[in-house]
């Protein structure tokens, strides 16, 4: 049906045209294949990488399928957003040549708050949350006579982020069951949409961070749940509320709807850089997370795909994430035991860490604050082990030749 009948008829062949006139700006990400997640989950599976997309995520679909309805007649839109929908809003805004302003949180990246700035975007840092930053944007609108654009509570950008799906549709022709990220819904239920309209027996599953989970919650007490907390490494999907819009079209389409905790989603982003050199956010990776740690299984036949919604992750973070997996993983751990205070004392300690073919990072000497005998010091040991065996195998090297050594 041509676009300018009916705008809230979410119907697969709207679907189909939104994601044909947004084909010459946002790109048509790859299903990217992956031996090694293949193996681990027992069967096989692929990424549908939007952290690919221009901008960095998937946001720009939707951004652009709004702005297409609203550029005649707009002065300018406004929006809040923690960064993903920010940046998506500046580009396209950027390429209609219309006025845009976003209100981020006081936490956002630095690098997503760069990037807004950088297509041409006046931003106001301000607000706790992205609910905060929504209710700012409203404001705003109001008072500037702007267009206030929804992140995610919008049926045109929801039939703008259903173009996820219909590539899915027309590049994976054994397609069994899609896991999608949900923060305010709209690209879960954009998916699922074009999923159920055009290949009703793939199964849509949905996935929250477990620390910030309000549709999980909602969709199990049939009531609308909000949540108290929005801190979780997954910031790109903390929304505290579900969608008006949203939820019902989540609770008629969606299969079902799991949760993953912040290691799991800290393993699959460390994960996708190490094996796939795919540089994930949180939120993207909370699709991957559900795979790896369990809480959704792969389909038995057929592929399943994992979507990574965005790669708008701040260097700082990405790099604590790493380590704090490495020690996780026991790659990385600090040691701590005492030396002779004597030439030749520590030469020895490092000598025997060496032959357990360990690598030390960092060396502290500590004199102060701990209880030592006379002419000894404290050494504290950063190293890097290949794994938890290999890191058991030191300590119990450094025990054997003496070292009464104390593992973080």
């Amino acid at each position: 049906m041509p676009l300018n009948e009916d705008p809230h008829a979410l119907v697969y062949a709207r679907l189909l045209e939104e994601q044909a006139a947004s084909a010459p700006i946002a790109r048509r990400t790859p299903v990217l294949t992956s031996a090694s997640v293949s193996r681990r989950c027992g069967a096989t599976v692929a990424f549908k990488a939007e952290c690919l997309q221009r901008t960095g995520s998937f946001k720009l679909r939707g951004a652009l399928s709004k702005l297409r309805r609203v550029e005649r007649e707009s002065r300018g839109v406004v929006a809040g957003s923690a960064g993903n929908h920010a940046q998506s809003l500046a580009y396209a805004a950027r390429h209609a040549g219309m006025a845009c302003e976003v209100f981020m949180p006081l936490d956002a990246a630095v690098s997503k708050l760069q990037a807004v700035r950088a297509f041409g975007a006046e931003v106001h840092q301000q607000g706790a949350s992205v609910d905060e930053c929504v209710a700012l944007a409203r404001e705003r609108a109001r008072e500037a006579g702007l267009t206030f654009v929804h992140p995610f509570d919008d049926h045109d950008v929801i039939a703008g982020q259903a173009g996820v799906g219909v590539e899915l549709v027309e590049d994976v022709p054994d397609l069994r069951r899609v896991i999608v990220p949900i923060g305010g819904g709209g690209l879960a239920s954009g998916v699922a949409l074009a999923l159920k309209q055009a290949r009703p027996e793939v199964d849509v599953i949905g996935v929250q961070a477990a620390a910030c989970a309000p549709i999980a919650a909602s969709l199990r007490r049939g009531e609308l749940v909000v949540s108290a907390s929005a801190q979780t490494i997954a910031d790109g999907i903390a929304v505290k509320r579900p969608g008006a819009l949203t939820l019902p079209l989540l609770e008629r389409w969606l299969d079902d709807v799991a949760t993953v905790e912040e290691d799991a989603i800290a393993e699959a982003m460390v994960l996708l850089l190490e094996r796939s050199k795919l540089v994930v956010e949180g939120a993207g990776a909370a699709s991957l997370a559900a795979l790896l740690s369990g809480a959704v299984a792969p389909a038995s036949a057929g592929t399943t795909v994992a979507i990574l919604s965005g790669g708008n992750v701040d260097v700082g973070l990405l790099a604590a994430i790493a380590s704090h997996e490495e020690t996780r993983a026991g790659r990385r751990a600090r040691l701590f035991t005492e030396v002779s205070d004597r030439p030749g004392g520590l030469a020895a300690l490092l000598t025997a860490v060496a032959a357990a073919n360990a690598n030390v990072i960092a060396v502290e000497h500590v004199r102060d604050g701990v209880p030592l005998p006379v002419r000894a010091t404290g050494v504290a040991l950063t190293v890097e082990t290949r794994d938890r065996e290999h890191l058991a195998r030191l300590l119990d090297d450094l025990h054997g030749a003496g070292y009464a050594v104390q593992a973080d």
